[in-house]
C-alpha cells in the first residue's frame, strides 16, 4: 500500500505531498491543474519511461518520492534486497529523478538501482487503469488474461503445463524439420568430413612438426657454411697440423704448466692454475662437440633436404585446405569424427524426433482441450458476476458474454479463441466490446471486472485515471459505490472530475493551480470539512460558493456516508 507520494517540479506541480494510506482516495482539481501528473508521478515510481519534457519549466530536474507499506518478506522484499536495497520496519522508500535532458535514475530501498527494478516491483504493488486500459480491454490477449486470472490455481497450473508441452512440441518439430529439410546438405557435409579426415590421417601430422621441419630445412640449406665454420673452429681449438702451428688446447695446457711450476712461490697463482684447468676442460669438450657436429654433416644433405621439403609441402597443403593452423588441422580429426557420428545417426535421430513430435503434440492437444474447458467455466462465472455488477452500475439488462471457441491449430496460449461480447439490453445481439460498447460503458465494464476479480487479486493498490470518463448521473454514483466496495479490500486511488465518485472517498485530495507567478504552479491539499463540501459543489456546478451547490454537495456526501455505514455496519463521517 502507498502511504505517501512527494512530487517536486513535475509538470505544473511545483511541490506537493499526497498523503494516501488505506481506503479510497479521490484526486480532483480544475482542468489543467495537473491531476494527471499524480498518475504520471506514480508511473515514474513504477518504472515507466522518463520524459525530460515533463520536468517543470525552469527546473533542472523533477523528483518523485514514494513511501510504501510492504511485508518484510515476499516477492517485493526479495526483489528489493536483490537490488541491494532494504525494507525499513515494513516501509519501502522509492525515488525517481528525471533531468530536463531526459536522463533518469532510481533509488530503491536506499540504494541506487536500475529503472528496470521499478518495473519488476510494479506488478506486485499497483494496478493502474486509465483510458489506455479501456482500449486494451478490447484486445483478445487482455480478455484471455482476465479469464485466466479469474480461473484460479487449477487454470494457472494447466496453462503452465500446456505451455511446457507446447514448447517441447515446437522444439522437436523445428529440429525434425531442420534435419529432414537439410538432408542433402548434411549428406554432403558427412562426405566432405570423411574425405578430410582420411587425408589428414594419411599424412599423420604431429603437434609442432611444422616448426621442427622449418628449423631442419634452415640448417640443411646452409650446410656448407655450417661445415666450413665448424671445421675452422675445430682446427683452431684442436689440430694435428704438422706445420708446427699450435692449437688452443696445446697453448692452454702449456700456460697451465708454466703457472703450476711457479705457483708454490705465490699462492695467488694456484687459483689461476685452477681456472686454466677449467678452460682446458671446456676447450677440449667444445672441440669434441665440434668434431661430432662435423660428423653429422657428412650425410647426404641434398637428399635429406629434399625429404624435409616434401614433408613441409604436405603439411602446408593440409593447412591450406583445413587450417588455418596445423593444430586446428590435427584437431579436426577428433571434432570431425564426433560430427560424423551425429550426421551418420540422422536416421535414428529422425525416427526418435518423429516419436517425440507425435507424443508432445498429443500431450499439448490434451492439455489444450482441458484449458479450453477450464476457460469456458471461468468465462461463464466471470460473465455472470460482471453482468450482476453491470446491473448495479446502471446498465440494467446489459450482459457480458465470454465466448470461447475451439480452433484446430495450437497456439502459444492454447487452441481456443476468446472474446468478450456485450449485450446492451435483454434480447439484443451480443457484439464485441470494441463495437458494442461506448467509452463510458467500457469504463463501467472494466470497473466491474476489477470488483469481481479483486477478491482473488494480490495487488494491494488500484489506481484509476478518470475511469468515469463519459459517465454521469446515477451511473456515476454506482461507480463511486463500486470503488468504495473495492477499497474495502484494497487501496484505491481515483483521479476524477465527478462529485458523485469523489463523494465515496475516505480521503479527498485537491490539486490547486496557482497562476500568480510567471509560470503556473500547482500544489495538493487534503480536504476536510467545509473545504471538501466547497470542492464537491465546484465539481457539481462549477460554483464553489453557490448555496444550492453546497446543499447538493452535502446531500451527496450524506448519501455516500449512509451507504458506507450500511456496508461497514458502523457510522462514517463523510466530511472528514
Amino acid at each position: 500500500m502507498i502511504e505517501e507520494i512527494s512530487i517536486r517540479d513535475l509538470g505544473v506541480i511545483g511541490r506537493a505531498t499526497l498523503p494516501l494510506g488505506p481506503g479510497f482516495t479521490a484526486v480532483t482539481g480544475e482542468t489543467g491543474a495537473g491531476k494527471t501528473m499524480v498518475v504520471s508521478a506514480l508511473g515514474l515510481l513504477l518504472g515507466q519511461r522518463a520524459d525530460g519534457g515533463a520536468v517543470r519549466q525552469g527546473s533542472p530536474q523533477a523528483v518523485v518520492d514514494g513511501r510504501w507499506s510492504v511485508p518484510d518478506d515476499g516477492a517485493v522484499a526479495e526483489r528489493v534486497r536483490d537490488a541491494g536495497g532494504d525494507i525499513d520496519d515494513g516501509e519501502l522508500f522509492v525515488s525517481r529523478i528525471v533531468s530536463s535532458e531526459g536522463r533518469s535514475r532510481a533509488v530503491v530501498g536506499g540504494r541506487s538501482a536500475p529503472v528496470g527494478v521499478l518495473g519488476d516491483l510494479a506488478e506486485h504493488l499497483v494496478a493502474v487503469h486509465g483510458q489506455s486500459e479501456q482500449i486494451r480491454l478490447k484486445s483478445s490477449s487482455a480478455q484471455r488474461h482476465a479469464v485466466d486470472a479469474h480461473g484460479g490455481a487449477e487454470l494457472a497450473a494447466t496453462s503452465a503445463e500446456y505451455r511446457r508441452a507446447y514448447d517441447d512440441w515446437q522444439l522437436a518439430a523445428r529440429e525434425l524439420a531442420e534435419i529432414t529439410g537439410d538432408r542433402d546438405a548434411r549428406l554432403a557435409e558427412a562426405e566432405a568430413l570423411r574425405a578430410a579426415i582420411d587425408e589428414i590421417v594419411a599424412v599423420d601430422p604431429q603437434p609442432g612438426e611444422d616448426d621442427e621441419l622449418e628449423a631442419t630445412a634452415e640448417r640443411l640449406s646452409n650446410a656448407e657454411d655450417l661445415r666450413l665454420a665448424a671445421g675452422l673452429a675445430h682446427e683452431v681449438l684442436s689440430t694435428d697440423s704438422v706445420d708446427g702451428t699450435r692449437d688452443v688446447v696445446t697453448l692452454v695446457d702449456e700456460a697451465r704448466r708454466q703457472i703450476e711450476r711457479v705457483s708454490r712461490h705465490d699462492p695467488e697463482l694456484a687459483s689461476i692454475a685452477d681456472l686454466l684447468t677449467e678452460v682446458s676442460v671446456q676447450v677440449s669438450e667444445t672441440s669434441s662437440r665440434l668434431s661430432s657436429y662435423l660428423g653429422s654433416l657428412d650425410a647426404d644433405v641434398s637428399r635429406e633436404l629434399e625429404s624435409v621439403q616434401e614433408r613441409r609441402a604436405l603439411l602446408a597443403q593440409l593447412v591450406r585446405k583445413h587450417g588455418p593452423s596445423l593444430a586446428e588441422v590435427i584437431d579436426l580429426v577428433s571434432t570431425g569424427s564426433a560430427r560424423l557420428v551425429e550426421l551418420d545417426g540422422d536416421d535414428d535421430r529422425v525416427a526418435q524426433l518423429a516419436d517425440d513430435v507425435e507424443a508432445s503434440h498429443a500431450e499439448a492437444r490434451r492439455l489444450a482441450a482441458k484449458l479450453t474447458e477450464l476457460r469456458r467455466a471461468s468465462g461463464d462465472d466471470l460473465a455472470r458476476r460482471v453482468s450482476a455488477e453491470l446491473s448495479a452500475l446502471a446498465m440494467t439488462g446489459a450482459e457480458l458474454v465470454v465466448a470461447v471457441t475451439e480452433r484446430d491449430e495450437l497456439g502459444g496460449s492454447g487452441a481456443d479463441h476468446l472474446e468478450f461480447l456485450l449485450k446492451p439490453h435483454s434480447g439484443s445481439e451480443a457484439r464485441p466490446l470494441g463495437k458494442g460498447a461506448s467509452g463510458g460503458e467500457l469504463s463501467r465494464i472494466m470497473l466491474a471486472i476489477e470488483v469481481v476479480m479483486a477478491a482473488s487479486s494480490d495487488v494491494p493498490t488500484f489506481v484509476f485515471d478518470e475511469v468515469d470518463s463519459g459517465v454521469g448521473g446515477s451511473s456515476a454514483i454506482e461507480i463511486g459505490r463500486r470503488l468504495a466496495m473495492l477499497a474495502e479490500r484494497s487501496q484505491v486511488i481515483v483521479v476524477t472530475h465527478l462529485a458523485q465518485v469523489a463523494a465515496f472517498a475516505t480521503n479527498h485530495l485537491r490539486v490547486v493551480k496557482d497562476a500568480t507567478g510567471s509560470v503556473t504552479a500547482s500544489s495538493v491539499q487534503q480536504l476536510t470539512g467545509d473545504e471538501r463540501v466547497a470542492e464537491m459543489a465546484r465539481l457539481l456546478s462549477g460554483l464553489p460558493d453557490s448555496e444550492s451547490g453546497l446543499e447538493h454537495a452535502r446531500e451527496l456526501l450524506d448519501l455516500a456516508a449512509s451507504d458506507g455505514s450500511t456496508r461497514a455496519g458502523r457510522p462514517v463521517d463523510s466530511r472528514s
